[in-house]
């Protein structure tokens, strides 16, 4: 029985750590280049007190393009509007959102708005949280110049991770996006393939009402995903990258926000009937498995690929050797919270936040 639990583990091991080499290699940073192609910056904003002034000041900030920068107020019940109202950069529009309509989250309501606002032909959507360099918007018009057929252009920008429950989950970002997705597709058109991070969305504004923008996906959580999967299906092309040299975010601040946060999104990633338990098999014969298996050979040569895996993701996106350390306790708690996520949707219990009821969907 141990010996097919060893081997277990070694398979469960093999296929993240051959994906990451090959993947590593396809997530690429942008060009060190400028391009001057005109900008509509957009941020959804709800209760962002804590982060706006930092995202508009980043944004006006920016270096050798012409940009325009529209915030949408989505009924913020902090100072949000205040700060915002304070900016007489005539570069900042403010806008307040309508009541939320049936059948919207309200992140893609802000985004569809936002994105009827933007006169500049290529649009980006970034989080409150995110904060760009100055040459970033530089850099991004520049690779859009250069590849006229990607209309839809996401970035992982570098997670910053602080406190305990930080660093131990949003890793999987990059653990789960290198391990487990063939980037050999990801410039194709094939849907299944699509990989997109929310924070971070640049697309081209003819495609975008082609597709039928936030409108098409209005009653999802995962919105960049869903956003790049829409964009696959109208036949556009779609692209990911490395944003961790022109984009850093700080998602959560405090531990109960990073819990609450990933169960929201939960039931549209991980959290489903079906796929919940592939994931628990791959993940836990993976990083959980070989860690409290006998030392043997085998074992110890998974244990080593797991935390070289690891290793790699970590120093490639700066996210600090604790959770490669850590990696099972972290694996241990991320299918928890999923497995909260699946029962708590089934037994009626909804995640709220910011104010707002978030129940479990089909998708």
């Amino acid at each position: 029985m141990t010996r097919k639990l060893e081997k277990l583990a070694f398979g469960a091991v093999l296929l993240p750590f051959v994906m990451t080499l090959l993947n590593l290699g396809r997530l690429r940073r942008l060009p060190d280049r400028s391009g001057h192609g005109p900008v509509s910056v957009l941020i959804p904003a709800r209760d962002e007190e804590e982060t706006i002034q930092g995202a508009i000041d980043t944004v006006l900030a920016s270096e050798g393009v012409e940009l325009e920068l529209i915030v949408l107020d989505d009924h913020s019940s902090d100072r949000t509007m205040d700060i915002l109202r304070a900016c007489t950069d005539p570069r900042l529009r403010v806008l307040q959102a309508p009541n939320l309509p049936e059948g919207w989250c309200g992140k893609t309501h802000a985004c569809a708005l936002l994105g009827e606002a933007a006169r500049h032909g290529l649009m980006l959507f970034v989080d409150a949280d995110v904060r760009l360099r100055p040459d970033a918007l530089a850099r991004l018009s520049a690779l859009m110049s250069a590849r006229p057929e990607i209309a839809f252009l996401s970035g992982v920008p570098r997670q910053v991770t602080r406190t305990f429950l930080e660093w131990l989950l949003l890793p999987f970002i990059h653990v789960l996006l290198l391990g487990y997705l063939p980037m050999v597709f990801d410039t194709g058109q094939k849907p299944e393939f699509a990989a997109a991070c929310g924070q971070l969305v640049l697309v081209r504004r003819s495609a975008y009402r082609v597709s039928g923008g936030h409108a098409a996906i209005r009653n999802r959580l995962h919105d960049g995903l869903a956003l790049a999967r829409q964009f696959r299906s109208a036949g556009f092309r779609t692209m990911l990258f490395d944003a961790t040299d022109i984009a850093s975010c700080r998602m959560y601040h405090r531990a109960a926000d990073v819990w609450n946060g990933l169960l929201k999104n939960a039931t549209e990633g991980m959290a489903t009937p079906r796929g919940l338990p592939v994931w628990t098999g791959l993940l836990g014969a993976a990083q959980i498995l070989p860690f409290v298996l006998p030392a043997t050979r085998m074992s110890r040569l998974a244990v080593g690929m797991t935390l070289l895996t690891r290793g790699l993701i970590s120093y490639r996106f700066r996210q600090g050797w604790g959770t490669v350390v850590l990696a099972p306790l972290g694996t241990a708690m991320l299918l928890l919270l999923q497995w909260q996520a699946l029962i708590g949707g089934y037994l009626g219990h909804a995640p709220r936040w910011r104010g707002r009821s978030y129940p479990r969907r089909s998708v």
